[in-house]
């Protein structure tokens, strides 16, 4: 019998971002052509000034459409270089200080350190790393968070 542990325990895919020209736009397609729920949404409306982010759902899949609300922005960058796609696989872990750490420790490289992010909801935690290319897995500890998204 092994001893040995899972240092990176996953207990899901949390949501998968897509950096794209409109993302208000991309958010109808898949609502009409695939049947997903909007979840949730974060834009100029909310306060954010540099990006605006619709979240759909579909029984246990959510994705996020992002768009550059600047455009020189990291994201508009992205979106210019390499057309619409996939920029983050959020994974939903059980701590995600301990997943950046075990993941950093073993040679991964830091995207985002773990960040506490609070709302009248609760608090979520994230980190993040990279991947391959120019992609990101973000850990996302909602273990004290009862919002929406």
């Amino acid at each position: 019998m092994s001893d040995l542990k899972d240092f990176l325990p996953i207990d899901g895919t949390d949501y998968v971002e897509f950096y794209v020209g409109n993302a208000k736009q991309a958010a109808y397609y898949y609502q009409s052509a695939f049947g997903f729920q909007p979840l949730a949404y974060r834009g100029l409306e909310t306060g954010d000034k540099e990006k605006c982010s619709y979240v759909l759902v579909q029984n246990k899949i959510r994705f996020m459409f992002t768009t550059a609300l600047n455009s020189h922005s990291e994201i508009s960058e992205h979106v210019k270089k390499h057309g619409d796609g996939i920029k983050v696989i959020a994974l939903w872990v059980p701590d995600a200080t301990k997943s950046f750490e075990e993941t950093v420790k073993r040679g991964a490289q830091p995207y985002i350190e773990p960040v506490v992010e609070k709302d009248e909801f609760g608090e979520v935690v994230r980190s993040g790393i990279h991947t391959y290319g120019e992609t990101i897995h973000i850990f996302v500890e909602r273990k004290n968070y009862n919002g929406v998204f």
